[in-house]
This record gives structure tokens, sequence and C-alpha cells, in this order.
């Protein structure tokens, strides 16, 4: 509530980064918190959520998303810029300055981020909606415009290009050049992972419960299908459906996970990689207008001064981001199941399951599981 307040809030709704650049922006993650919570102090009161903290945090919430709407989407396309986001020591150039070649970065993570917070508001006002209906209204405002940012996502601008690359089964940023091309940059990075977070199981007790919510739903679901396709749903007796909405289905979902859980790229023995460690051997290479940026896999400090010189405040493992990775798969495991297994690590044969603990439930130690070793 602190970073809520006028006196770190400004009034057009910015929440400030870090005390040495009050401009710049960090990835909106206030709500999950804000939500988390709630939930964590609900359990200590005997099942009693504290709603005027929920309500309170919300309301201020509303002006950080509205900020981030209108000033992180250059274009007003549901694509968003937003800066380096943390990710400062795994790019090509400094997402946060202007860009060597000019034009703006469509990101890969900035837009998931703005759609993991609209889920996330979505689920706070669901629970508002329980006690004062009113909320129903706003809580389907973000259902929609998660929607919207989902199909940004594979179609920037209707150019037919996207941030999914459907060759390397990843995310990248995508360049928009002021001559109107868009390229993307094909560096394999924790921006490509970003969309995992996106995601929030309805369980069907909670959707009968808001009908008018609902009934919104359901009508996108009949008249719109071209978004209807990015909500999952099975039909579980006597509950009726669950609900899965995400940026990934399950194909999109499991090339992710391969890349995340091969030793080679991403996992490591502390947690999964911010870059891929392919690059250590074979650093990324951009051509920029003659000039060639590089990136490469550094294990300890960065080789460049460009974001300071020193990354081991974070270095290429980033703990947050393992914390996130690890809620995100117990979300899709809520909904899935133990039937949904993805080889860990890739190249050893043999398959893990998440189950409810993130914790590994059918594989030797010598190949841990994600979560595990992300402790």
């Amino acid at each position: 509530m602190l970073f809520l307040r006028e006196w770190y809030t400004h009034p057009n709704g910015q929440i400030p980064a870090y005390e040495w650049n009050f401009n710049d922006v960090n990835p909106p993650v206030h709500a999950w918190a804000a939500w988390r919570v709630f939930q964590i102090d609900r359990v200590r009161r005997g099942g009693v959520g504290d709603y005027a903290f929920l309500e309170r945090a919300f309301h201020k919430l509303l002006l950080n998303f509205t900020w981030w709407v209108n000033r992180e989407d250059v274009h007003g396309r549901n694509m968003f810029q937003g800066g380096f986001l943390g990710m400062d020591n795994i790019g090509v150039f400094d997402r946060s300055a202007g860009l060597p070649a000019g034009g703006y970065l469509n990101q890969a993570d900035g837009t998931s981020w703005m759609a993991m917070y609209c889920l996330n508001l979505m689920r706070i006002a669901l629970e508002l909606a329980l006690h004062n209906p009113v909320y129903g209204d706003v809580a389907t405002k973000f259902f929609e415009h998660f929607l919207f940012i989902a199909v940004a996502m594979t179609n920037i601008g209707d150019a037919g290009i996207g941030l999914w690359d459907e060759g390397d089964r990843f995310f990248y940023d995508a360049l928009a050049l002021p001559n109107g091309r868009i390229t993307q940059l094909k560096v394999r990075s924790m921006v490509g992972l970003v969309p995992l977070f996106a995601v929030e199981v309805l369980e069907p007790e909670l959707l009968e419960c808001v009908p008018d919510f609902h009934r919104r739903l359901q009508w996108f679901l009949k008249y719109r299908p071209d978004l209807a396709q990015l909500v999952s749903h099975w039909e579980e007796p006597g509950r009726g459906q669950r609900r899965l909405l995400s940026l990934l289905r399950g194909s999109r979902m499991k090339a992710l996970l391969r890349r995340l859980l091969d030793e080679s790229e991403f996992l490591s023995d502390h947690g999964p990689r911010t870059l891929s460690r392919v690059y250590r051997d074979r650093p990324f290479v951009f051509d920029c207008c003659g000039t060639p940026l590089t990136v490469t896999y550094r294990s300890a400090e960065s080789d460049s001064g460009m974001f300071g010189g020193n990354s081991n405040w974070r270095g290429p493992v980033w703990f947050p981001v393992a914390f996130l990775l690890i809620e995100s798969l117990q979300r899709f495991h809520h909904y899935y199941g133990d039937d949904f297994k993805v080889e860990c690590p890739t190249h050893s044969g043999r398959f893990v399951t998440l189950n409810e603990g993130g914790r590994r439930a059918d594989a030797p130690p010598d190949a841990a599981v994600l979560a595990r070793r992300a402790r």
C-alpha cells in the first residue's frame, strides 16, 4: 500500500521504479503481489479476507494500469514497450534509451507482463464482485483486454508478423524500424519465457457466483471465435466447465518448456538462466545499420559497461522470475493435471510432471525439476 499512496504514485498513475530514476519502469507485478498478500492473509485469518485492503489496492492499481496503456503502448495496438523491465543485462541494447536504429521495440516481456496484469486485476475484481456485483463489469473489461493483447502478440497491427516465431518455437521482441519494417530480435532469453506468467484458471463454482461475467464470457466464446480459441475449457462431471486463460495453448507451452528444461539452454543447477547458454560459444550478433551489436552469455559479472558493468546483483539466474515460473507451472498443472508431461532434461529420455507443491513427482534426483533447482 505504501507504493500506492499519493506520495509515491504519481497522479497520472505511474509507480516509481527505484530511487535513482523515478521515471523508469519496473514489471507491473503490483496487482499480483496484492492478490497474493490477500490470499496469504486470508489463510492466516482463518478464511476471513481483508476486502478493505484488496478494494483499496484495486482502485489505485486501476490508475497504474491506465498509465501503462496510455504511456507504454505507442500506437494503441496492445503491444507494449516499457523499457528494460529488469532485463538490462541480456539485451542487444538499452531498451530504456532511444534505439540505435530509431523506431521502437514491441516487447515480448512487456506485452506479456500486461497480459498477466489483466488477469491479476480480473481475478481481484471477481473476488470483489462476490461481495459487490458492480465489480463484475470491471472484471469483464480486463478479461476482454487480455484477449486483445493475446491476439496482438500473434499479429502486430494486422501486419502478419507476431512475437511468436513458429520456426524457433519461441517468443522474441520485434523491432519496428522507421521505414515501417518489423524484424524480430531472435535472442533466446527470459524475455521469451515471460508469456508463461500470464495464466489463470477459473473454477466453475466461481463463475456461478458471478453470472454477469459468466454470460459475457459465454458471449465471446460464441460470437468471437477468433478470440474464443484463446480460452481452453474442459468439463468435469458434477462441477461444470473449468476455464484456462493463457497466452499459450498446449503445443506452444510444451515448446517453451522444452527450451526451459534444456540444460544446454536455460536449465542450470541453480534455476533458470535469464539468457540461453548457447550464446557462450556462439554470441548473438545483430546488424544495426552496419554496426554489429553482440549479446554473449556470461556466467558471472557482465563484461559490458553499458549497464554499470557489474551485474552480479542479479547475474544470469534471477530468483524472482524463477518463483513466478514455479507459480505459473502450478496453475497450468491445476488445469492439465498429471497427464501433461515434458521431457526433462530433454536429452535424458525421462519425463517430468509437476505436482501442486512444485516438486517433481516421477523422476530421479539426477534430473532435478526446475522448482527444486530454483530453491
